[in-house]
């Protein structure tokens, strides 16, 4: 049994659904703060659970009993991190801590973390390797960071099996629509551009208009969120083979490389226009 903690989320859910066509028994657990209950596989068992309530945890290890955990359930918001870092620290620092308690409770020794390329913060050469320090400039990157330095420290007093995954920009839904983004507020730049082209938005904001690119605007790129779903996956096998963490590059290579492509890059407002050609939205880009 792996119990996706967070599984009603955008990633947890879609990686739920992946374990689950991959012959793994599931159950979820999520306080549903950010996370959608419909989202959940119906296949999986679900329990309403927060990480900040340790016997509510302690009541989901002792209706599953699972063998490993896959932890979706930090906060993920970095401008809510920067105007309220104390909800930021509780949740996703002490809240893991809670967890780590209560699988001890349990003999749970194995966990997939579900981490972030922002505890690099800003980068000191591009592409960003393993190696590169760790300087996070906001609240929910070094929360994450102090979460990866948690199960280092727990690994070495206690045998913590742990894989934490680091990766920007998640992006896409479901081969078959049955579930995809749907955050309140929402963020993110593919979700709002094609909010535009439907006409629910007059303009879409993109923020720097300096960087070396054919236009000023940054390049960002993607990783589909079924691809992601599979990295979990193969997180999750690995556990007790390797411990640390793995970049986002590493686990696209090797998918692109399977793909027998190369993946791309965009400028972003390249990528907008070419997304929206005949929708009704504007791009507005502006310095900060």
């Amino acid at each position: 049994m792996i119990l996706i903690m967070g599984g009603a989320g955008y990633i947890g859910s879609h990686t739920l659904r992946h374990l689950l066509d991959c012959g793994y028994e599931c159950a979820v657990a999520d306080n549903l703060v950010y996370g959608h209950r419909e989202a959940v596989d119906p296949r999986a068992a679900f329990e309403k659970a927060d990480l900040l309530d340790k016997d509510s945890l302690r009541n989901v290890f002792q209706k599953f009993r699972p063998e490993a955990v896959v932890h979706f359930a930090a906060f993920a918001y970095v401008g809510e991190s920067v105007r309220d870092p104390r909800k930021y620290y509780r949740n996703n620092v002490a809240g893991t801590l809670n967890l780590l308690d209560v699988m001890r409770e349990y003999s749970v020794d194995k966990i997939v973390f579900s981490s972030t390329c922002a505890t690099y913060g800003e980068p000191q050469y591009l592409p960003i390797d393993e190696k590169h320090p760790q300087k996070p400039i906001n609240p929910y990157g070094r929360s994450k960071l102090m979460i990866e330095e948690i199960f280092r420290d727990y690994e070495t007093a206690y045998g913590l099996k742990h894989i934490s995954l680091r990766y920007f920009n998640a992006a896409g839904c479901s081969a078959d629509g049955a579930i995809g983004e749907s955050h309140l507020p929402e963020t993110h730049l593919i979700p709002l551009v094609l909010k535009a082209v439907n006409g629910e938005l007059e303009t879409v904001r993109v923020f720097g208009t300096d960087y070396d690119t054919p236009d000023g605007t940054c390049i960002r790129d993607y990783i589909h969120v079924e691809d992601l779903a599979a990295a979990h996956r193969l997180a999750l096998e690995k556990l007790g083979k390797y411990n640390g963490c793995v970049n986002r590059d590493r686990f696209q290579r090797a998918r692109n490389h399977n793909r027998g492509g190369k993946g791309e890059r965009l400028a972003v407002s390249g990528g907008i226009c070419a997304a929206a050609s005949g929708g009704s939205g504007k791009v507005v880009c502006r310095q900060s």
